[in-house]
């Protein structure tokens, strides 16, 4: 059809209305012309904001509404299902792309036909000064090709949406059905490319420690997608721990625990701290800092290690 889209974007939203505003806002700048791409963000926002904004945005956006409680992979399912273009980028309702993102994205793709093309995501430079200031932030920072195929700034033919059967909406909540995703669509034979030139802007999310660790506990299904796709276990540290700190974490509970009772024994926590502390510059003020970070770092480490245990129980395979 001559007045087809070249590229579709598709959203997941869930109560976030403002930072699905200044989504829309970027989209609507950017340089790509507006009839060459289309809109669409399914959500199951529980409050009337974001019907509303969705309904008068002067983008013109296509909405499908969900009653609360789908995960993302359902939103997404829906959007790619809706949508006309032969092209699908999806992104995130806290996103915020430069003007040039989707001319870009476009040229990559066609640049690789038939591939999937992940874009690269840093923080947005707006908001970059919290992950410096506060003690507790929530973004992304992806360099592109990555194993896990985020779906933060990424381009899939529609053509091996359809072939594979878009993402399985069977995994709970959202912890790696992107992952999963990208596994069996290149084993159905499709390329798996980066294009760093393709950037999108991710919110940084100041949290407090007790909201971090409420967040983290989703990651126990983490063990559902090591159970599916067991060739994941390669990317990860001795293929069954999620990051290089769990793998020093039980030594250093041990140090601190056999302390009193064997001098030295706290040097066990050496590995520990070395892959933990934060740059927090070099000066005595600074280092003072990132030591003082410590203790709610191995909060951290230790909530989501407990729910990988957990999700290990559940889905009868061993990952921490």
């Amino acid at each position: 059809m001559a007045d087809q889209p070249d590229i579709a974007v598709v959203v997941p939203s869930h109560d976030r209305p403002l930072r699905l505003r200044w989504l829309l806002n970027a989209l609507e700048e950017q340089t790509l012309p507006r009839e060459r791409f289309e809109v669409i963000v399914a959500h199951d926002s529980r409050g009337p904001e974001t019907a509303e904004l969705l309904r008068t945005h002067p983008l013109g956006v296509r909405a499908i509404g969900f009653e609360p409680g789908p995960g993302p992979a359902a939103k997404r399912n829906a959007g790619w299902h809706a949508a006309t273009a032969p092209l699908v980028a999806f992104t995130d309702d806290d996103c915020r792309p430069p003007p040039e993102w989707l001319e870009r994205a476009l040229a990559a793709a066609r640049a690789h036909p038939g591939a999937i093309v992940q874009g690269a995501t840093i923080p947005d430079p707006d908001e970059e000064h919290l992950v410096r200031a506060a003690p507790h932030v929530d973004t992304q920072r992806i360099v592109p090709p990555t194993p896990w195929a985020q779906t933060s700034n990424i381009v899939y033919p529609r053509e091996l949406l359809e072939r594979v059967g878009g993402f399985d909406e069977t995994f709970p909540l959202a912890a790696g059905e992107d992952t999963d995703l990208a596994i069996r669509a290149t084993e159905a034979g499709a390329g798996y490319v980066g294009a760093r030139d393709v950037v999108t802007f991710h919110a940084v999310h100041a949290v407090s420690l007790p909201q971090l660790v409420r967040a983290r506990w989703r990651w126990q299904h983490l063990a559902y997608l090591v159970k599916r796709q067991p060739s994941v276990r390669e990317h990860f540290p001795m293929w069954i721990f999620w990051k290089r700190t769990h793998v020093w974490l039980p030594l250093a509970i041990a140090g601190a625990l056999l302390r009193r009772r064997k001098p030295g024994a706290e040097l066990l926590a050496l590995p520990w701290v070395i892959h933990t502390l934060p740059d927090r510059g070099a000066g005595p003020r600074g280092r003072a800092r990132a030591l003082s970070e410590l203790p709610a770092r191995a909060v951290v480490d230790s909530a989501e290690m407990a729910a990988l245990a957990r999700g290990s129980i559940r889905w009868r395979t061993f990952f921490l």
